[in-house]
């Protein structure tokens, strides 16, 4: 029985490094068995970049939405230009937004931009990945305020406790976890997905970000998806083969995704 394709639920494939030779990084990962992408947003003026790649690569996604370091370019005309978007046939998810108390935007700042595109999200009836760094209880506490409950989505890179990833589940919200799982010394990521129910497990590289045990302090790569998954196997006792199976589909039912394409 032919293994099921992993799903990246978060890769900046529009990172100029990828740019340069993404074809060439998208055989690598097909070649190692990743079927799929979301390429999250950052910066308005990336937004029409990832919804043309989208367009383009079966099996690529889109997610505009503004990051927390920018959240100062939050205004208007910002919110305006992503509602426009939000219908685009691509355009699976709003992301990656948040909150980040090691970025130097203020925190009234980054709420507002937060909240503001978070409302846009449930408008559109649209999931948001979620961005957080030591702001996970203001977080929580937004996500309650604001009824995402109504779309979910997925906390990407995920580092709270369990006790955190149980509450974000409770909200609809899949616990994304990437190469960070595989380094040496990592506890908590470790214990959460050891813990958490199947359902709400989804992978992702965040490259060229975080790369794995190995490779860190180097990029990372598209093709490193299947390092994450064989940690998650080992530490559910899983195969590979049934990892690929729940956390694809996890990723499929979360951002209400159709069938894989063909390539």
């Amino acid at each position: 029985m032919e293994t099921p394709s992993l799903f990246d639920t978060h890769c900046h494939l529009d990172d100029p490094p990828f740019a340069k030779n993404l074809t060439a990084e998208l055989e690598t990962a097909r070649s190692a068995g990743v079927g799929g992408w979301v390429i999250p947003g950052v910066r308005r003026p990336g937004w029409p970049g990832i919804l043309a790649l989208a367009s383009r690569i079966p099996n690529v996604w889109a997610a505009p939405g503004l990051h927390p370091m920018v959240a100062e370019t939050w205004d208007e005309e910002a919110a305006a230009a992503l509602a426009g978007l939000l219908a685009a046939p691509r355009v699976v998810a709003v992301g990656e937004i948040g909150l980040d108390r090691l970025l130097p935007a203020p925190e009234a700042v980054q709420g507002r931009a937060f909240r503001d595109q978070l409302r846009l999200a449930i408008d559109a009836g649209k999931p948001v990945l979620l961005h957080c760094r030591r702001a996970n209880a203001r977080m929580l506490s937004i996500l309650r305020e604001e009824g995402a409950q109504r779309v979910g989505g997925i906390w990407h890179s995920f580092s709270g406790s369990l006790e955190t990833a149980l509450e974000a589940i409770g909200l609809g919200f899949a616990i994304a976890v990437n190469g960070v799982l595989t380094w040496a010394g990592a506890r908590r990521t470790p214990a959460v997905v050891r813990a958490v129910p199947p359902e709400w497990l989804v992978l992702e590289t965040d490259a060229p970000d975080v790369a794995p045990e190995g490779e860190r302090g180097m990029p990372s790569h598209p093709g490193y998806l299947p390092r994450v998954a064989a940690e998650v196997s080992r530490l559910r006792g899983w195969s590979f083969a049934e990892t690929a199976r729940l956390t694809t589909g996890n990723a499929r039912r979360v951002l209400r995704l159709p069938e894989e394409e063909e390539p």
